[in-house]
């Protein structure tokens, strides 16, 4: 391209952070007027409005009626690490690591846990490992999308129906989004900063029967943190499970999230919310398929992510530069696209390789992401006629 004339257009919403991901369409803040503010979450009004959150996300999702669904501190990351360190231990661990996120939990179960019987099943950034090796008689724990990565797993069939271990899956960026199959799904954590554009600093655990067993009969041999405690005398908490949560929850943010829940709904529920994230996902590949600068960091459609979209730079100029140049490269391309006003926050992760990250969940209007591929183009052809 060496038309380095701008696009006429700008995109109606430049938010395209893979998290916190943007609000919904028609999002105000005038839709938070019936939050539960200055009364305590332990209320009959609050823990209410709570119960709320977990019923229509149950609903939504399309949860078996007998798993549980909590709400726990510290985002996605404070609802798994509360799986892990209360359930873990009590058999070998398969972890499967194909991005950042994976590789996180690879070193709390090593490092942290210092679990002894642990195989790493991992994957260079774009791939995913072998899953036909995994061993569903231990614990299995993995990402269902590699937000990080842009790489999913393409569906549950690899997952035993039979298996003799629990299944541990982090699905912050695929709930809401992708087919989850629940009957292969022993825990599952999720954060509303992301699919559905809430605010961060509260996570959400799914618990199936089978996990519910496992708390209620093992104990682990470490101290349990009091955020992580799931059991009380060898029984589950289930206050924890209807509203009455570990810590002090923020009712705002409770309330944004609820609203987000209404608008699922309103627009048709999960059967919705996945055909828009697939359109979104698509107009990216279609742009892409005639575009000879970048690719999908994803190396297969089938494992390709319709959320996190991560892409990296193939032109053999840049291509040719060293690593510390096409890091530069890149996050000129970025900085190029943020002070137009075209794309906020769309660089690629910090472990990842250099490129972009671009979302494409439910909440992003496919329109936008028209309007920002050719602003893209752009910027690509701005920053390589500066290293020309």
């Amino acid at each position: 391209m060496t038309d380095l004339n701008k696009p006429a257009a700008l995109p109606l919403n430049a938010h395209f952070s893979s998290g916190p991901c943007a609000k919904r369409p028609g999002y105000s803040l005038d839709n938070l007027k019936d939050a539960v503010l200055g009364r305590s979450h332990r209320s009959g009004v609050g823990k209410a409005r709570l119960k709320l959150a977990i019923d229509k996300t149950k609903e939504i999702l399309g949860i078996p009626e007998d798993y549980v669904v909590g709400i726990m501190p510290a985002s996605d990351t404070g609802a798994f690490e509360a799986a892990m360190w209360s359930l873990l231990g009590e058999r070998p661990v398969d972890v499967l690591a194909w991005e950042s996120f994976g590789k996180g939990w690879v070193t709390d179960i090593t490092k942290q846990l210092k679990l002894d019987d642990v195989r790493v099943l991992d994957a260079e950034y774009g791939e995913l490992p072998d899953l036909s090796s995994v061993d569903f008689n231990k614990d299995v724990v993995f990402t269902w999308n590699g937000t990080t990565s842009g790489v999913r797993v393409p569906n549950g069939d690899w997952i035993a129906a039979d298996r003799a271990g629990l299944t541990l899956v982090d699905a912050t960026s695929a709930v809401f989004a992708q087919d989850i199959a629940w009957d292969k799904v022993d825990v599952l954590t999720y954060s509303w900063q992301k699919v559905m554009g809430g605010e961060g600093q509260h996570g959400m655990l799914v618990l199936s029967p089978r996990a519910v067993a496992r708390l209620e009969s093992y104990t682990p041999a470490w101290p349990m943190p009091k955020i992580f405690r799931l059991t009380k005398g060898g029984k589950l908490i289930d206050g924890i499970f209807k509203g009455a949560t570990i810590n002090t929850p923020s009712m705002l943010a409770v309330e944004d999230y609820v609203d987000g829940l209404k608008w699922a709904e309103d627009i048709g529920g999960l059967t919705a919310l996945k055909a828009r994230a697939d359109k979104n996902a698509q107009v990216l590949n279609d742009w892409i398929a005639k575009t000879d600068w970048v690719a999908n960091l994803a190396v297969s459609n089938d494992i390709a992510s319709n959320t996190s979209v991560c892409l990296k730079i193939v032109d053999p100029v840049v291509a040719a530069l060293d690593a510390d140049a096409q890091t530069a490269f890149a996050k000129r391309l970025v900085k190029l696209v943020d002070e137009a006003g075209a794309a906020l926050d769309i660089g690629s992760y910090r472990d990842a390789p250099a490129g972009l990250r671009i979302w494409a969940g439910a909440t992003v209007e496919a329109s936008d992401l028209e309007l920002l591929t050719p602003w893209l183009d752009w910027a690509f052809a701005t920053a390589k006629s500066e290293i020309a």
